[in-house]
């Protein structure tokens, strides 16, 4: 129920949804209880059950706000994508979030869908639709490098889709290592292939 609050009905959902994800973040879904959430957002349990039927509802709300979190939050560089210039600083950006969480807790997202993907079909969708809006973000910027002839022979989409698998592998050995290295390495053979057709 996220239309009709009133402002202070909207802080307080979201005070609960931003509880949530952190907690999903750390703990993962199946380590967060609703009891957590509560004590977290600083609210009572009537509270929460207002907001959100049940933990599978408050679940929904967390993908949708990492969602605008991780790729909302990284619209504007998404937007600059059409560049190699553009792409070196995205990926300068990633790496240097990972290494100011210490390499923990993998993609917000991404967690999530491995997490969920095979015991809520509707939470697995709504990963994907994020996941989606993800790579649109990079697909737009490597169409636009496309049709200026800077690719090659090239698939755009295929190679947005290539670089978001890269992207989010990365993510999760760099987690399991708890070093960059895995996803600079995967990010920049994706960049070096890029480049390669830019100057062909």
């Amino acid at each position: 129920m996220a239309g009709g609050l009133t402002p202070k009905g909207e802080q307080t959902r979201q005070r609960i949804v931003a509880a949530a994800a952190q907690l999903m973040f750390d703990g993962g879904v199946s380590g967060t209880t609703i009891e957590d959430v509560r004590a977290a957002a600083g609210v009572s349990s009537s509270q929460v059950y207002h907001y959100f039927k049940d933990k599978k509802a408050l679940v929904e709300a967390v993908i949708e706000y990492q969602t605008e979190t991780i790729v909302g939050g990284q619209e504007p560089m998404l937007a600059a994508l059409d560049s190699l210039e553009g792409l070196r600083a995205w990926r300068d950006f990633l790496v240097k979030h990972q290494e100011e969480l210490e390499c923990r807790g993998g993609c917000p997202i991404g967690s999530l869908g491995s997490e969920l993907a095979e015991t809520d079909n509707q939470a697995r969708a709504k990963v994907a639709a994020g996941l989606a809006r993800w790579e649109q973000g990079i697909r737009s910027g490597l169409r636009a490098m496309h049709a200026r002839g800077q690719l090659g022979a090239v698939d755009p989409d295929e190679l947005a889709l290539a670089t978001l698998a890269a992207l989010q592998g990365g993510l999760l050995l760099t987690q399991i290592q708890r070093s960059t290295k895995p996803l600079q390495t995967a990010l920049d053979a994706m960049l070096a292939l890029i480049a390669y057709e830019a100057a062909a």
